[in-house]
């Protein structure tokens, strides 16, 4: 095959096929480079996926591609270009975490999950779109617009990792880190078809990053189109090894819907499907409640992004003056938040984490990664699910609660050969990230293709 014939489909391959290419001389870090710039400016423009590219994207992968070719690369991921999020601190560029002040403001140094992975080799193609601040759960914002799912670019990717997951599903990237602060990376995985890792509070080393705003929820992690390369991934972040082993059957609580919470039949029907797998695969899934009632966390839980953001704006009033009206009134909000009612937010937190301690005696939780569907690109949330009025936490219900728990979590498709695809999530006790991926990497087909990737912009 020609050399021009084999490099045009490399955008498909995923990170760990690239990095044997890479090795054994098929491919070279520039080639992919190329191939992949040349896609983001065919097909961007329409789904605004990156708020920046890299400048100097091209010259590190044509050094990557000298030291592979004498078989000396810096590290394991040397010449793989990756997107990050853009509230991820990136030498070179902005952390525009889509303010105008912010994106301004060009960072010199590399906030510690981003160093880990530079310093393994991996290389910055740019940055993912966001809603301002990551607060929410689609992708826009007044500084770079809104950003579109490639199943349907009248529909959201959801978000805040919105820009992100789009890149992978396009092949507009192998693979990407997120962040995670109440269904960041799972939810966008599930409305794209993809894989995400959101990891257990300290399973990622975190430092040198924008001010937290949802206490110590959000959690960095990778995104990819297999399972296989989201252990690549973690193990660049963690320095430590998430190869997959043999594992005996799992004990598995499935929990369809949360007490009188809507969720969309189509979602409801995919979770039985992925229930029914899991049983065929050995495992042993009960069906029942989640056993703890979340009405104290969700009740305090629109406070702590407002009580989050104040204090941020107290201390940067730059970035306050050009963020977005609703963001000057949530801070508003939550600068009248008295510290009593801060720590029974707390409280209500603390009270959850110890209570999912052992998991309530389960191995996983199965849920769904969101309780509706992709809805119009530039709406916040969707008003109605199956038929009931919702509010903008309304689809999110499945997630926030394992952030604030500090649990781990693997997003992963259902099973499903058309239409857009749909999230499930297995949830596991603390420090079960590895055992997550064992269990879900049987259930996880090939990565469904978009047709708009096929386009010519």
């Amino acid at each position: 095959m020609a050399a021009g014939k084999r490099h045009a489909m490399i955008w498909q391959a995923d990170c760990t096929a690239l990095l044997d290419r890479f090795a054994s001389g098929e491919s070279n870090p520039s080639a992919l480079v190329e191939v992949l710039l040349a896609r983001i400016a065919a097909l961007d423009p329409v789904l605004n996926a990156y708020s920046a590219l890299s400048d100097t994207l091209r010259a590190e992968a044509e050094a990557a591609t000298k030291r592979w070719a004498l078989g000396a690369p810096a590290g394991p991921l040397d010449g793989l270009p990756l997107i990050f999020k853009d509230n991820l601190v990136s030498a070179g560029l902005p952390a525009a975490w889509g303010n105008a002040t912010l994106a301004k403001r060009v960072a010199a140094h590399d906030e510690r999950p981003v160093a880990a992975l530079r310093d393994r080799g991996a290389l910055v193609i740019g940055k993912g779109n966001t809603p301002e601040f990551a607060v929410e759960g689609y992708t826009d914002n007044l500084t770079f617009g809104v950003t579109r799912n490639p199943f349907d670019p009248a529909l959201t990717p959801g978000g805040s990792s919105g820009g992100v997951v789009v890149a992978i599903a396009t092949g507009l990237a192998p693979a990407g880190l997120g962040t995670d602060g109440g269904g960041s990376i799972r939810r966008p995985s599930g409305y794209t078809g993809l894989v995400g890792l959101k990891p257990g509070i300290g399973h990622v080393p975190r430092g040198g990053g924008l001010a937290q705003v949802l206490l110590d929820f959000e959690v960095v992690g990778p995104i990819a189109r297999s399972i296989r390369d989201l252990r690549l991934l973690d193990a660049a972040l963690t320095g430590r090894s998430c190869a997959g082993h043999s594992q005996k059957p799992a004990r598995i609580l499935a929990i369809a819907t949360l007490e009188e919470a809507p969720c969309d039949p189509e979602i409801r029907a995919a979770f039985a499907q992925t229930v029914r797998a899991l049983r065929v695969e050995g495992h042993e899934v009960e069906e029942a409640p989640l056993p703890y009632d979340l009405s104290a966390l969700n009740a305090g839980w629109t406070r702590i992004a407002e009580i989050g953001l104040a204090r941020y704006f107290r201390d940067d009033p730059e970035v306050a003056r050009t963020a977005a009206p609703k963001y000057r009134d949530m801070a508003a909000r939550g600068a009248e938040v008295s510290a009593t009612e801060l720590y029974a937010i707390l409280d209500a937190i603390y009270a959850l984490r110890h209570a999912a301690i052992d998991l309530w005696g389960y191995d996983a939780i199965l849920m769904p990664s969101s309780a509706a569907q992709p809805w119009a690109a530039g709406e916040s949330h969707p008003p109605v699910i199956d038929g009931h009025m919702v509010g903008p936490r309304g689809h999110a219900v499945y997630t926030g609660w394992v952030n604030a728990a500090g649990l781990p979590a693997v997003a992963f498709p259902a099973s499903r050969e058309q239409g857009l695809p749909i999230g499930m999530q297995l949830i596991g006790p603390a420090g079960a990230e590895r055992r997550l991926l064992d269990l879900v990497e049987p259930m996880v087909a090939p990565f469904r293709w978009p047709e708009f990737a096929f386009t010519s912009g």
